[in-house]
């Protein structure tokens, strides 16, 4: 099979991995626009969970990004003047440009040709690939090209944030959040890379904190400065660093929760954030990325036509997400909504953050929440209510709240 890459994120590179130890004898070819090396990125966060199907699709390569990766457990937040620290799960952090260049090695060593400053924006005519994989992001301009057909849908989240990095070095997974005369805004931190030379540091507030405190006005220089006096508590001197662009803007954005009603168009198939994308606040857009690469090859391996392995592909993917996507979007309303929880005792408030994948937690009053959250952890019969009870509960808060608010725009139009 001769199979197109456009994109040489994680997606692409893993998938081009998979295709070769299936059968060696594909023609594989990544395109990727920028220069080798000139990614942009801090780190990237996984799981052990990630690293087991590593293992068993890769060993090589999995071996190598457990290598170069820095490990946590604990989880730290910062409430104004007050700490609390929490041990959970084992987590994983490792730059992206060390993950893109392990990739990128593996692929070579195995045959897959890389072409570095390749632009692709459309499917070349008359080119004889039997499959166009468009990995090219959230901006694919593949999948633009037939925009009507895939039903690219965006939906723009509410609060601004800025991808950071920063010398400081964090033993754990951290939180800080601070009040200021405008509003609350926070950051979390993570280490990442070899040795852990660095951490990526995301901030965020509500849209009238950004205003309220210059940050729409800021270029990067000055937002940096005000950034780094705000946290100067958990960055203990450490600079923060932005991405320096040539006209000196700062790199805000509100996030894009992007879908598609459908993810391949004859031989051209979508892949990673060109498909779906998943509020970052879950640490899972990486993750995903290569479970879809895993997902698409094990559907091209399978016998039977081609339009039948991109429909298995599609249709196991959108099973999959829908556990993931409800999360993501519960995360990021819980940080949307954070005035409704920062308030409580800090070690209550981050025992929430914990729980803000729950779709009955916007519907519960938090210290509510909080003590039935802790009785179901310490009776299994309790867990097992909470399982059942909760997502059906919250569909029904739900129902009942959409009922009543169209009810009120009702009213309010038969009134004007």
């Amino acid at each position: 099979m001769k199979v197109v890459c456009v994109g040489g994120g994680p997606a692409g590179l893993y998938l081009s991995i998979l295709l070769k130890r299936q059968d060696p004898s594909h023609d594989i070819t990544v395109h990727e626009r920028d220069p080798e090396g000139s990614t942009y990125g801090w780190g990237v966060t996984y799981w052990r969970t990630l690293l087991d199907k590593l293992e068993t699709h890769d060993p090589e390569s999995a071996r190598a990004v457990e290598e170069h990766s820095v490990r946590w457990s604990d989880g730290v937040a910062h409430v104004r003047d007050l700490t609390t620290r929490h041990h959970g799960d084992q987590g994983f952090g490792i730059g992206r440009h060390r993950l893109l260049a392990l990739l990128a090695e593996r692929a070579r060593s195995l045959g897959v040709r890389l072409e570095y400053g390749s632009e692709i924006t459309a499917v070349p005519a008359g080119t004889d690939a039997d499959l166009v994989v468009a990995a090219d992001g959230v901006h694919s301009a593949l999948r633009g090209r037939h925009a009507d057909h895939f039903g690219t849908a965006i939906d723009s989240g509410r609060n601004p944030y800025i991808w950071l990095g920063t010398t400081k070095v964090f033993d754990a997974f951290t939180f800080a959040f601070v009040e200021t005369g405008h509003g609350w805004i926070w950051c979390y931190g993570y280490g990442y890379g070899y040795s852990g030379e660095h951490s990526t540091c995301v901030v965020e507030c509500a849209p009238e904190t950004f205003a309220g405190l210059g940050l729409d006005r800021a270029g990067e220089a000055e937002g940096l400065a005000l950034l780094e006096k705000l946290f100067a508590g958990v960055l203990d001197g450490h600079p923060l660093i932005g991405r320096s662009p040539a006209d000196g803007s700062a790199q805000w954005l509100t996030f894009r929760t992007l879908t598609n009603r459908t993810w391949y168009r004859d031989n051209l198939v979508l892949l990673g954030d060109a498909a779906h994308t998943t509020h970052y606040s879950i640490g899972a857009g990486t993750t995903l990325a290569l479970e879809d690469a895993i997902a698409l090859a094990d559907a091209l391996r399978a016998p039977g036509s081609l339009p039948a392995a991109l429909a298995g592909y599609e249709r196991r993917r959108r099973s999959e997400l829908l556990s993931v996507q409800s999360a993501a979007r519960h995360s990021a309303e819980w940080y949307e909504n954070l005035p409704r929880y920062i308030q409580l005792p800090p070690h209550r408030m981050f025992a929430l953050l914990g729980q803000r994948h729950s779709p009955l937690l916007p519907y519960v009053p938090p210290q509510l929440y909080y003590g039935l959250d802790k009785a179901c952890g310490q009776l299994e019969a309790l867990r097992r209510l909470k399982r059942w009870l909760g997502p059906r509960a919250a569909r029904a808060l739900h129902a009942r709240s959409s009922g009543a608010r169209e009810r009120s725009d009702l009213g309010r139009g038969a009134r004007e």
